[in-house]
């Protein structure tokens, strides 16, 4: 028999309650109730404008907190408003459970002993994913979502769709969301990490009905489409700024540099292949023709092709700014292998101008891809042949 009590207690003591959302759950959400209430009063229920009997279910349990309104706006509204309202009553840390019955509130201890060590995180209930009854696009989904989550946060996890979560509300309460239906379980999570909360697991039990007696609100192709869209604007905002943001900040912390020298470029583990691949790779994007993206592309495709980033980062500088008029002037030299007529080679002085590289803008693109491509294969065949000789690959100490 549950000590609710103690359970109960150490809700208080820990400033945590139980939020509920609900959308048309009547048949299963007085069991829910229930069972959460036989661990804690601390409950609150987000009614996301159900047209069932909800309310006359909530009218029976005058011992909850209940949030209400009449049109249904979608999980992540309901979400967002419990949040809310459980920041006000002075609440820290939430558990979501889902009202359709598939959450067991005997786990509610598992997830409320996390924060005896983590203060600061987000535990998900991780479930089994191959038990009785698991729909088959359940299991789709959620290695769809895991591979997205990963890409986006460089986080590996089990389960990134189960509802069943500890939040740290008052960590994130000034995160401001865009999403409202199914999809803002993702963007919590990645938009968390990128702020720094810790993402965490933690085993949990699930029950799934068989389909003839499933309930769901999940609409595949119209829910699928908005997590696509989702997912594609956050992993170009992963590339195009918190990669690059995450790199600099590393880069401005002193003990930053001594890590990044014996644990990157020195890398022991890391095969000459890949070390010179990364040296050629930094000096194509330093010199490609995409001024003022050079260093953002060349970052974020370091992450994506899993290069070295300090690598790419160091020998992407050869375009810093003294060498900008011997590149651009290298540039138009190399150019002119494709112009044969109208060329120009322009003076490796300060009278090079803007104007002169406008008007002979093909020669100098052409010259520039074709001298990047050059000196970035030079650059690898030069420093592949120098780590064979003078550094033992592991791959052939492995075998």
């Amino acid at each position: 028999m549950t000590d609710t009590t103690t359970y109960h207690d150490q809700f208080t003591a820990q400033k945590a309650a139980v939020l509920v959302p609900t959308y048309n759950n009547a048949k299963t959400l007085e069991a829910v109730l229930r069972d959460v209430l036989s661990y804690t009063t601390h409950v609150i229920v987000v009614n996301d404008g159900s047209t069932d009997n909800t309310s006359t279910i909530l009218d029976a349990f005058p011992e909850i907190q209940r949030v209400e309104y009449i049109s249904n706006k979608g999980k992540g509204i309901a979400l967002r408003r419990g949040f809310r309202f459980a920041v006000d009553q002075g609440y820290e840390y939430v558990i979501t459970m889902d009202a359709d019955g598939q959450h067991f509130a005997s786990d509610l201890p598992v997830l409320l002993e996390k924060l005896e060590t983590e203060r600061k995180a987000i535990i998900i209930g991780a479930r089994n994913l191959q038990q009785e009854n698991m729909p088959g696009k359940n299991t789709f989904a959620n290695k769809f979502s895991n591979f997205w989550f990963y890409v986006e946060t460089g986080l590996k996890g089990p389960d990134t769709q189960s509802g069943y979560r500890l939040y740290p509300v008052h960590a994130m309460r000034k995160m401001r969301f865009w999403c409202t239906k199914y999809e803002f379980e993702i963007e919590v999570l990645v938009r968390s990490a990128w702020k720094g909360v810790k993402i965490d697991w933690a085993p949990i039990k699930v029950y799934y009905p068989p389909a003839e007696e499933r309930v769901s609100h999940f609409r595949p192709f119209r829910d699928f489409s908005r997590i696509s869209v989702l997912n594609t604007v956050l992993v170009l905002i992963t590339f195009l700024y918190i990669k690059p943001r995450d790199f600099i900040r590393f880069l401005f912390k002193a003990e930053s540099w001594r890590i990044m020298w014996y644990e990157h470029v020195l890398n022991k583990e890391e095969t000459n292949a890949r070390k010179a691949l990364s040296v050629g790779f930094g000096v194509f994007m330093g010199i490609v023709p995409i001024w003022g993206f050079q260093m953002v592309t060349a970052l974020a495709l370091a992450v994506l092709f899993r290069l070295n980033k300090a690598l790419v980062f160091m020998f992407c500088h050869v375009s810093l700014p003294p060498m900008i008029p011997f590149v651009i002037f290298a540039s138009f030299a190399t150019g002119k292998i494709w112009i044969t007529d109208g060329s120009i080679l322009p003076p490796l002085t300060s009278d090079l101008t803007l104007d002169m590289i406008k008007q002979n803008l093909f020669q100098y693109l052409t010259g520039a891809v074709t001298l990047a491509i050059i000196a970035g294969v030079l650059a690898f065949l030069l420093v592949y042949i120098l780590l064979a000789l003078f550094r033992r690959d592991p791959v052939k100490q492995v075998s």
